[in-house]
């Protein structure tokens, strides 16, 4: 068998290593101008897919740290809200105690009503508060329109009573600011589970100063009522009106019975009579409401100083549970600022560990480059002397 070598092929193959070297060397130079190891996806399509895979991921996390910027913002916001409706809260209950002052005059308590009024309507226009894109923060989902609005000198709520879940980092959510009917609606009266009144036609000068469960755990949430039958007696009826028990009272003693305790000063009259029960929710603006109003009740004659003080000392305990749930909502929103510095930390390892990866898959070295590129660009310069040189051969040369 003969082995031919034509000069065509011998062509074919200079020129073939040639151009695979040139390739090469072109390959490289885009490497070393661009500093990228993987010039285009066939340079290596494992490493590109899991390069392609983790730019998909650290954009993820740029997002949840998008949201947690905007939820963030919102809960400062919160903070801030809740913040001055507390001192708003707080002077309520201070014109509260001032009002209990049988010193003052008509005209003092007209005032007092007035600034009542004009911090009903400071409290409303924080709880329409927006975030600065337009959004309210205590509507709940439904934040595209304002959440309280009046209606025949009440107040309504108009939002939802869904508090958003917000991802901040992989897997870790927080909660957007509370609904509006969380913090300023639903409010328990009384001790925030006992609640006392005073009936409207007592004619004594007793006033329900609290009401509350007496320690033994044997109240089953069920209403009594106290009623003072003579100077010193009382019976107390169950919510069908049959009398339970019965006992004696005298001015500053705690009446006790069926796992509630009844605080009371001065002296009650024949037939008064006192409700206590499980408490309800009011609220916040009916609560002030309720005061400016006990502010405006006639009060020349004892009985209707007496209704009065009842209805200030109702006030008083309402205003404290509405200044408590201010302070367990900053609480609430203080714990998710807490956990959207957290995500920031975990956001921040995971994109670290990421573009490390990233940089292993992608970055260039170097130093192996260049030495590859002289590798290389030598080779093509043999590949070329080669090429010239064979140009020359020729058979007829050796015949002459």
């Amino acid at each position: 068998m003969n082995n031919r070598i034509s000069s065509s092929m011998m062509y074919d193959q200079s020129v073939f290593l040639m151009l695979s070297k040139q390739s090469k060397l072109n390959h490289l130079e885009r490497q070393l101008a661009t500093g990228q190891k993987l010039v285009s996806a066939k340079d290596d399509p494992v490493a590109s897919g899991t390069a392609v895979g983790m730019d998909r991921i650290l954009a993820e996390l740029d997002q949840l740290g998008s949201n947690a910027a905007n939820v963030q913002n919102r809960l400062g916001l919160q903070e801030n809200a809740l913040a001055q409706a507390g001192e708003l809260l707080q002077r309520v209950s201070d014109l509260a105690i001032q009002s209990n002052n049988a010193a003052l005059s008509a005209e003092d308590r007209k005032s007092v009503s007035a600034e009542l009024r004009s911090i009903r309507e400071s409290l409303l226009s924080l709880a329409n508060s927006t975030d600065g894109n337009g959004r309210f923060l205590f509507g709940g989902t439904a934040d595209g329109v304002a959440p309280f609005s009046a209606s025949n000198g009440s107040i309504l709520y108009n939002g939802d009573q869904t508090q958003r879940q917000v991802e901040v980092a992989p897997g870790s959510f927080v909660q957007d600011a509370l609904p509006g009917s969380e913090i300023f609606m639903r409010i328990r009266t009384g001790d925030g589970t006992v609640d006392g009144s005073a009936a409207a036609g007592n004619t004594g000068q007793a006033v329900l100063t609290g009401a509350s469960r007496d320690g033994s755990a044997t109240w089953t949430g069920d209403s009594y009522t106290v009623r003072f039958t003579g100077p010193g007696a009382y019976d107390i009826l169950d919510s069908g009106g049959a009398t339970i028990s019965s006992g004696t009272y005298a001015e500053g003693d705690d009446i006790v019975f069926q796992g509630l305790r009844v605080r009371m000063s001065g002296v009650p009259a024949a037939g008064d009579e006192f409700t206590v029960g499980q408490a309800g929710n009011r609220d916040v603006f009916s609560t002030i409401d309720r005061l400016s109003q006990a502010l405006q009740m006639d009060t020349s004659t004892l009985a209707g100083r007496t209704a009065q003080q009842n209805l200030l000392q109702s006030s008083l305990r309402d205003v404290a549970r509405a200044s408590e749930k201010m302070i367990d909502s900053r609480a609430s929103g203080g714990a998710q600022l807490s956990a959207i510095d957290n995500a920031a930390s975990l956001r921040e390892a995971n994109a670290i560990t990421l573009k490390d990866s990233l940089s292993q898959l992608r970055d260039l070295d170097y130093a192996e480059a260049i030495g590859q590129y002289k590798l290389e660009g030598a080779a093509l310069q043999a590949a070329q002397t080669v090429f010239t040189q064979m140009q020359s051969m020729s058979l007829f040369n050796m015949i002459r």
